[in-house]
């Protein structure tokens, strides 16, 4: 084995798995990395494309964090090992010092962390569907990213027909004053109920609200006021079931549309 520098050895761990191991001529060990680092990084791909949007979420977002923490474990090996070749206990920090290449794995880890929520979950529960229409209700597309089985086309038709009920109790001032300022005025005195049902599904509805003032008491001794929602028109109910999706999780979906 070679006498790399332990500092080097490092930054090229972190570039990606077995380079270390390789610069210090272990070429076994460093191949085997670099094959489980495709393996690993297959596998975390096909968990995220089957289950992101599953019951079953979690499992490729751990996987995606066991795979970082895999990450970092081999470049702290890699590092000790060429600390013991070249008979260092502990190495003068130098100007690109160890600690800062290590740094350098918090942006995958952060990428991950964060960015994995922008697509995941999206049919994970019933909120999270009807989640994802309503935020979506507005653009050009609103059905592109909602997870629908087979009533796409009856969701698309009564999402207009709310849209253009809406417009129409806007222009007759039944609305909040913003309801003209674009989608999400117009969204401004709509609420969404989601109720289990008895078959194990769950039934969402789209409700135009008004808000009442009524009396309350603040800890019980002082007398105040509460602004309710009151339903007035319902827009839009929905079915929604689980579906199987792949090894056993299931993904929930918009499976009927009933007029209101």
């Amino acid at each position: 084995m070679s006498g790399a520098a332990p500092g080097r050895v490092l930054r090229l761990s972190i570039l990606a798995w077995g380079l270390g191991e390789l610069s210090m001529g272990r070429r076994y060990v460093g191949s085997s990395l670099l094959l489980l680092e495709v393996v690993g990084l297959a596998l975390v791909g096909l968990l995220s494309w089957w289950l992101a949007d599953t019951t079953w979420y979690l499992v490729p977002f751990v996987a995606g964090m066991a795979f970082v923490a895999a990450w970092a474990m081999q470049a702290i090996v890699s590092y000790r090992r060429a600390q013991r070749a070249e008979g260092q206990a502990r190495p003068p920090t130098a100007s690109r010092s160890p600690a800062a290449a290590a740094a350098w794995l918090t942006l995958p880890l952060l990428a991950w962390g964060t960015g994995f929520w922008l697509f995941a979950a999206d049919g994970s529960s019933p909120t999270a569907v009807v989640d994802r229409l309503v935020a979506s209700w507005g653009n050009e597309a609103p059905l592109t990213d909602v997870a629908v089985d087979a009533a796409r086309a009856p969701l698309a038709g009564a999402v207009s027909a709310a849209t253009a009920r809406l417009e129409a109790l806007c222009a007759a001032g039944s609305l909040s004053d913003d309801c003209a300022d674009g989608p999400d005025g117009l969204l401004h005195d709509v609420r969404v109920r989601v109720d289990g049902s008895a078959d194990g599904g769950a039934l969402a509805t789209a409700e135009v609200v008004r808000f009442e003032r009524r009396p309350t008491r603040f800890l019980g001794l002082f007398d105040a006021s509460e602004q309710v929602p009151v339903p007035t028109e319902t827009l839009l109910r929905l079915q929604l079931a689980p579906q199987a999706a792949v090894l056993g999780a299931q993904r929930w979906a918009v499976v009927n549309v009933t007029p209101p």
